[in-house]
């Protein structure tokens, strides 16, 4: 005997086993655990290869990258605030609720970006750009990151991430 339900058929043998379905919710909370863990891995994975070919094209942009890196952690670490970072269009970019920049190496430079860097004040004068929502500072050593005041800039932008 089959009654209709809707657009779907139920007969007496279609019955619904509550214990196998936790346990294919089980399953799939498993898997979902196990692709996010997949994900996470390619990610850094990712990351690692890029960090790697920025080292074989100029030993001294890595630095210039990884200290920005450590700059954006520590800035975010005194917020409070979780970030990520993802590799896209070339570069490293952070995120904390929304993305809020990133760090790209070039031949001679290293780029960090902001998002919505047209917002920031910029009292150091050290923003460039011209565009709707975007501007960037140029680094071209390691002591570009303190002598054009990053973390202030990085502040702002987490500022603005976490809105």
């Amino acid at each position: 005997m089959s009654a209709w339900r809707g657009f779907i058929q139920f007969t007496a043998q279609d019955t619904i086993d509550r214990e196998s379905l936790l346990y294919d919710r089980g399953q799939y909370e498993k898997a979902a655990m196990e692709n996010t863990i997949t994900q996470e891995a390619m990610m850094n994975e990712q990351l690692e290869k890029l960090l790697e070919d920025i080292g074989f094209m100029s030993p001294s942009l890595l630095e210039i990258v990884q200290g920005v890196r450590q700059t954006v952690k520590a800035t975010a670490a005194v917020s409070l605030l979780d970030i990520s970072e993802t590799v896209k269009y070339g570069g490293i970019l952070f995120s904390a609720k929304s993305a809020f920049g990133g760090v790209f190496a070039y031949k001679q430079h290293v780029s960090l970006e902001f998002s919505l860097g047209a917002n920031f004040s910029d009292p150091h004068k050290v923003l460039e750009g011209s565009g709707k929502f975007r501007r960037h500072i140029k680094l071209t050593s390691t002591d570009d990151i303190a002598a054009k005041h990053v973390a202030e800039y990085i502040t702002q932008a987490l500022h603005q991430a976490d809105k």
